[in-house]
């Protein structure tokens, strides 16, 4: 049986609805070695600032039970370096380009977008939701008059199709997609992390310098399904769900719950092949469902009751 794993969102065309999760995959370069990037839907490269950063002090990642726990503080090059250094590269490939953008004001938001145009930057995800900086970013995610805010700037600067990225690390994640489509968004991507904590008993100190992060990991991906869900049910725009990805039916089960795309993330460190592995495991379902294209199953969830 052929079937057809392509989607489009935005009116952007993946060759199919797996992307490397902003955070996991550096800009893409860092995985040639072990994977054709031409077999990837798409790459959200690592979190973009405006300016260079650092990052958080060490130790910065700590293992959990089915997971990580992670506060890199958005280590990168900066926006410039990225358009200058690592777009070229991407370039070569059919997978699509999606800049990760994160700020610590409305302004670095706005500037960050007017410099990414006429880049060939296939999409924008918008960042407000990462737990481990600050100032900004999550401090923006968490209300929908922030996201309103953010969504709207960006929307007004730039063409590029926007995905807002939303933190769960609220009471209602409903609201808050709802609030980024009426402001402009395309899509909507959940979750981010759940911000966590890791205490060594010896020392009675956090393990993590910055004392909390953002867990991740198939330890979070009931959560994920539940919340994509919720979302789905709330907004028109094409839902990307992530949050413990590692097989092709750990995907089925994100967009059965009502995702059009999904990102993978931690597991990518486990298994370096996790994108490729998931694409092909999601072909293989429908094969042997018989499923033609993935729009038969998005959002074809059946509740218990119903």
């Amino acid at each position: 049986m052929v079937v057809n794993t392509s989607i489009r969102i935005a009116g952007v065309e993946f060759i199919n609805p797996v992307i490397a999760a902003s955070g996991t995959y550096g800009f893409g370069r860092e995985y040639a070695d072990y994977v054709d990037l031409n077999n990837l839907g798409g790459i959200s490269v690592k979190g973009l600032t405006l300016q260079p950063r650092m990052g958080n002090k060490t130790p910065r990642i700590a293992e959990t039970p089915s997971g990580i726990l992670n506060s890199v503080g958005l280590q990168n090059p900066g926006v410039e370096a990225f358009i200058r250094e690592e777009i070229p590269y991407l370039k070569q490939f059919k997978t699509k380009v999606i800049a990760n953008i994160a700020g610590n004001t409305l302004e670095d938001y706005i500037e960050m977008a007017e410099k990414l145009n006429g880049t060939g930057t296939d999409m924008l995800e918008v960042n407000v939701s990462c737990p481990n900086v600050k100032h900004g970013c999550v401090t923006f995610g968490t209300t929908t008059s922030g996201v309103t805010e953010v969504t709207k700037a960006v929307r007004r600067v730039t063409d590029i199709p926007i995905i807002v990225k939303l933190t769960p690390n609220v009471s209602d994640i409903a609201s808050i997609a709802m609030a980024a489509e009426d402001a402009g968004a395309d899509a909507v991507s959940l979750i981010n992390t759940i911000t966590g904590m890791v205490i060594d008993v010896n020392t009675r100190q956090p393990v993590l310098a910055n004392n909390t992060g953002g867990l991740s990991g198939p330890a979070v991906r009931p959560i994920a399904v539940r919340m994509v869900h919720e979302v789905y049910k709330a907004v028109s725009i094409p839902v990307i769900g992530m949050g413990g990805i590692c097989t092709g039916e750990d995907a089925i089960q994100f967009i059965l719950a009502g995702a059009s795309a999904v990102m993978v993330g931690t597991w990518n460190f486990n298994n370096p092949c996790a994108c490729t592995d998931v694409a092909s495991g999601i072909e293989s379902y429908m094969v042997k469902n018989g499923i033609a294209s993935l729009k038969e199953i998005t959002g074809a969830l059946i509740l218990n009751g119903e």
